[in-house]
């Protein structure tokens, strides 16, 4: 039987791998993790200080990084990042959609229009735009996995976060479904549904910061799901905390 592939430096040596949100928190640790494998990590976000620093701490380590400028909600920006990256490697065999905020200012009938847009706008129409403007390369190398970051409240009630619960749960269903499209061009989509998580995407009240989840545990799971046998993938991870935090 094939031996497991993660922890193996050089197990992605020469592929790709965009990463959206990677100059903080989860991304980061996402992108420094592909790139301790041997991918390069093409680093996507808003921020270019942020995107330096995780591409310093990645090249410091030995691997390689690129910044990329990119803005999830404009389909210019993703667009542009797209093409840049065909251009610069000619390939993309690793899409990883992390870019997210958060919103639980309270219950949903007193939510601005402009918080709602701004909610869906980046954790739900962002995959759709990432993955419409990079899927075209994987599909012409007939290669590639898709991981979208989703959230344990895209699974459970989430009250005075209805707006954010409702991105996530819509992004579950955009992967399941793009899963389904993308099968017969050998193209693997997979979400991850992290529970709490030690960043500042949220306040976490009352929560034990030392027994929520860290960064680097999405990041291991998400090498994890890029070193498996080729033959088969996992659709769906939902990731907790050992002890409730």
């Amino acid at each position: 039987m094939e031996t497991f592939a993660r922890g193996k430096a050089g197990s992605l040596q020469g592929q790709v791998a965009a990463v959206t949100g990677a100059g903080r928190g989860i991304g980061a640790a996402i992108a420094s993790m592909l790139a301790e494998l041997g991918a390069t990590a093409v680093l996507c976000g808003r921020t270019r200080s942020a995107l330096d620093s995780t591409a310093k701490s990645i090249t410091t380590a030995g691997g390689k990084a690129e910044v990329l400028l990119c803005d999830v909600t404009s389909l210019e920006s993703v667009e542009a990042a797209a093409k840049r990256t065909e251009s610069s490697f000619g390939r993309l065999d690793i899409l990883v959609n992390n870019a997210g905020i958060g919103g639980f200012g309270g219950p949903l009938h007193q939510l601005p229009p402009e918080a709602w847009d701004q909610i869906l706008n980046t954790n739900l129409r962002g995959v759709y735009y990432a993955i419409r403007a990079f899927a075209p390369t994987m599909i012409r190398a007939r290669s590639g996995h898709i991981v979208n970051i989703s959230s344990i409240a895209g699974k459970n009630a989430l009250p005075n976060g209805a707006a954010y619960a409702g991105s996530k749960w819509g992004l579950n269903g955009l992967s399941y479904s793009v899963a389904e499209e993308l099968r017969s061009h050998n193209i693997r989509v997979s979400v991850i549904c992290p529970g709490s998580t030690n960043t500042d995407l949220s306040p976490h009240a009352g929560k034990d910061p030392a027994k929520m989840l860290q960064p680097e545990d999405v990041a291991h799971t998400v090498a994890m799901l890029v070193t498996q046998s080729p033959q088969s993938f996992v659709s769906e991870i939902i990731l907790r905390p050992t002890q409730k935090p």
